[in-house]
């Protein structure tokens, strides 16, 4: 598998070696440039606030074992 991959990128790398056109390059550049977006930036206010008790929660040690959730919520599951 992993040499199937280098493959495809050193295909990947020829191609764009050749291309003469600015538009594609562009697209690709676009592309990439939103595989690095960070999701923090894409969520709510909300969430970001749910994620930041979360955290807190963690670092007090107020955790609760995953048995005991999958004990709560067994009807929904």
């Amino acid at each position: 598998m992993e040499i199937n991959l280098q493959n495809k990128k050193i295909e990947l790398i020829q191609w764009l070696s050749t291309l003469d056109d600015i538009s594609i390059v562009d697209k690709i550049i676009k592309f990439r440039d939103s595989e690095k977006k960070d999701w923090w930036n894409d969520i709510s206010e909300t969430e970001k606030l749910s994620i930041d008790i979360g955290v807190e929660d963690a670092n007090n040690g107020k955790l609760n074992p995953h048995s005991e959730a999958r004990k709560i919520y067994e009807k929904w599951l």
